[in-house]
């Protein structure tokens, strides 16, 4: 039942992903965290490793044709921002960490609220500047927390743009953010066989969903595949906020009577 489970996970994310263009690891790393499939550590590689399978899967079903114009300044920033939110984890505070989580997170939920009541694209492709700057925040959020994604993704479906285009330069986007944060992982370790082992049972579910998908588009109205992605955002904002508000939560008291026994339990 818990690889029955898992299969089902990994189509629904990888489902979701070819929808909307992100969400994979949210889904994924989110449902496996609250019903203990894996630890956490293990679904965020997992993740990061499916990422990239269904990237390229997805790029190879819709032959992807890049438009680097828009697409090289978002792979430079994003890259960019995942050293600097890598360099900021070791930096910053365990109380300065879950503060600037749960911020985050409310920053999230209001974007995908405003995203939520905007009756129309802009009426402008805005600026190099606001691609930058998205770009570099969706790269600080994955290096930081693992989840890069929502500067970007409101950023692009504000945009006057084909959501198709929109898919193809999110995956794009997610894709290298991945493979370097999977070679960043590799180089410390953290890549176990019970992550390969998880990936390649997964690898046959993650391209026969894409495969299938591309083969038959679900024709769901433009209005709902928006409030998917709305309520996608939430649940990164919320989860964001649940996460810093444990993390900042103080470690229980050790009752008296168990005082005496500390100092061995930590020794062993």
């Amino acid at each position: 039942m818990q690889i029955v489970f898992f299969v089902a996970l990994v189509a629904l994310a990888s489902f979701c992903q070819n929808l909307t263009g992100f969400a994979f690891g949210l889904i994924f790393v989110g449902v496996a965290g609250a019903t203990h499939l894996m630890g956490i550590a293990d679904a965020a590689n997992v993740a990061c490793l499916l990422s990239i399978i269904n990237g390229a899967s997805y790029m190879r079903a819709y032959r992807f044709e890049a438009d680097w114009g828009l697409l090289k300044p978002m792979l430079i920033s994003s890259v960019l921002g995942v050293v600097a939110g890598v360099l900021l984890l070791h930096w910053l505070s365990g109380n300065a960490l879950s503060g600037l989580r749960m911020l985050l997170g409310v920053v999230i939920v209001l974007c995908a609220l405003l995203l939520l009541t905007q009756k129309k694209a802009l009426a402008q492709p805005s600026g190099p500047g606001a691609l930058w700057f998205a770009g570099v925040s969706s790269g600080v959020l994955g290096g930081l927390f693992a989840t890069p994604g929502p500067p970007m993704v409101y950023h692009l479906y504000r945009q006057p743009m084909d959501r198709m285009l929109v898919r193809h330069c999110l995956f794009a986007m997610f894709v290298t953010c991945s493979v370097l944060r999977a070679v960043m992982v590799a180089v410390e370790g953290q890549l176990n066989w019970t992550v390969f082992g998880w990936t390649a049972l997964a690898f046959p579910v993650v391209t026969g969903v894409t495969w299938w998908s591309a083969r038959h588009p679900p024709a769901l109205p433009k209005k709902l595949v928006e409030w998917l992605v709305c309520g996608l955002l939430v649940l990164s904002g919320l989860s964001l906020l649940w996460s810093g508000f444990k993390a900042g939560q103080p470690e229980p008291v050790v009752p008296d009577d168990t005082m005496a026994l500390a100092p061995f339990a930590i020794r062993s």
